[in-house]
């Protein structure tokens, strides 16, 4: 058996928020009960307003972007 840590980038285009977030995820139906994840950690910026021209909507600028937001 493995353990896996995952971070995931999530946009909330719907503004659920972070606590709605982990319950998606935590009871998110998977094939036969593949992976059951526990979400311990959420990490929230503002990232303004979404457009086309945002940075994390490109993929030329969205791993900086990440980067800028959550690791500076």
């Amino acid at each position: 058996m493995n353990a896996h840590k995952v971070t995931l980038f999530i946009i909330d285009l719907d503004e659920i928020g972070a606590d709605e977030i982990k319950v998606v995820i935590e009871n998110a139906h998977y094939p036969n009960r593949c992976i059951s994840p526990d979400v311990y950690k959420i990490e929230t910026v503002d990232i303004g307003e979404w457009s086309d021209d945002h940075p994390l909507n490109q993929t030329e600028t969205a791993h900086l972007e990440w980067k800028r937001l959550f690791y500076e």
